[in-house]
């Protein structure tokens, strides 16, 4: 990361700019959040796929690489598991839906894919986010 020291503490405007300055790029982006999820020990994603997450990465430094702009375009970000997200596992925090992958995308999520930002992984959630008390079965 050239000129971020440190991505997890910019802001959303700052990695905007640094992308569309090409300070950084959407796949280095990704690259960091991912390591900073896979060597969290709070257990708060509940789905990562790398290969997905690069490969949107990619696509963005492609459409940065044609001039296309945008606040979110290569930002990396996560959905709470309660947005069912195409390929990816989608259990809105239930036993009962496990090992169920969406085949078709949450509006909010078919928006924020369409604006370029870079799906990072599903966020632990309670179950069917009713509820206070942060604690998950899955």
């Amino acid at each position: 990361m050239s000129a971020l020291t440190d991505p997890s503490t910019a802001s959303v405007a700052e990695l905007s700019l640094a992308l569309a300055s090409g300070q950084t790029s959407a796949v280095e982006l990704a690259r960091h959040f991912l390591n900073r999820v896979a060597a969290s020990p709070l257990n708060a994603f509940i789905d990562v796929q790398p290969e997905l997450t690069l490969g949107q990465a990619q696509a963005a430094d492609q459409r940065l690489a044609r001039g296309e702009r945008g606040p979110l375009l290569g930002i990396p970000i996560a959905h709470k598991d309660i947005f069912v997200t195409r390929g990816w596992r989608s259990t809105a925090g239930s036993r009962m839906l496990a090992n169920y992958v969406s085949p078709f995308d949450a509006t909010v999520v078919e928006r924020l894919a369409s604006a370029g930002a870079v799906c990072v992984g599903k966020t632990n959630c309670d179950e069917f986010a009713m509820g206070g008390a942060n604690e998950s079965i899955v």
